[in-house]
């Protein structure tokens, strides 16, 4: 026999929980065995219950949900928690997950979609709303462009030029020629470069640029 899932149910509206508890215990891998109202409630909930997995909304009365799902997966490391809310904000799902939540899904979710992630949380998962899901990629994207950015960040104009041009392998003479230079200019660029980069020599400060995306911040 396999062993039921024992669920917390936190949520500040009655309706909201008799809902959920209806809804889950119609599936027989399900249990709630507790439900919350508070942040608060729910840390002491799964004190003196044990829940498998906690079925938290982020807005709560005397704390916030992610603030509850913090202390409980600080605290309680084998305690699963999936953020339910109704909104989709960015700044709310980052932090959920920070706070080490398993899942956050929408509140518009359907009855056997919450079914499915509950049981994909048990099986040691993360779960996303498919909502959010694109989010996080724009966001990883964006964090990794700013990244990228800032990697020449110490380097003026001129000399992102020349170490493009480093990194095609171009002598002193020939970056002198392309951009209308003295040789001994484009040494002393060269030098800058290196010690802004921490790079020992043009072969490590092409290997840099290319890595970084030079080209697209030029």
């Amino acid at each position: 026999m396999t062993n039921k899932q024992r669920i917390l149910l936190v949520d500040d509206h009655e309706v909201v929980r008799l809902g959920l508890k209806a809804l889950l215990e119609r599936h027989p891998n399900f249990e709630v065995v507790a439900e919350a109202g508070t942040a608060r409630e729910a840390v002491e909930g799964v004190v003196a219950f044990n829940p498998d997995v906690v079925v938290m909304d982020i807005r709560l009365p005397g704390g916030s949900g992610i603030e509850a799902c913090e202390e409980i997966s600080t605290n309680y490391p084998n305690v699963k928690v999936i953020m339910l809310t109704s909104y989709a904000e960015d700044e709310m799902l980052f932090s959920a997950i920070r706070a080490g939540a398993s899942g956050y899904v929408l509140k518009q979710i359907g009855g056997e979609d919450l079914v499915r992630a509950i049981e994909a949380v048990s099986r040691g998962e993360a779960l996303l709303d498919p909502a959010v899901t694109q989010r996080i990629f724009q966001e990883v994207r964006k964090a990794a462009k700013e990244e990228e950015a800032s990697a020449f960040s110490g380097l003026t104009q001129q000399e992102r030029h020349v170490l493009l041009l480093v990194s095609e392998g171009k002598t002193n003479r020939e970056i002198a020629k392309a951009l209308f230079l003295g040789e001994g200019t484009v040494r002393n660029y060269v030098s800058s470069i290196l010690s802004k980069l921490g790079v020992s020599n043009r072969a490590e400060a092409a290997a840099y640029a290319v890595e970084h995306n030079l080209k697209d911040y030029l």
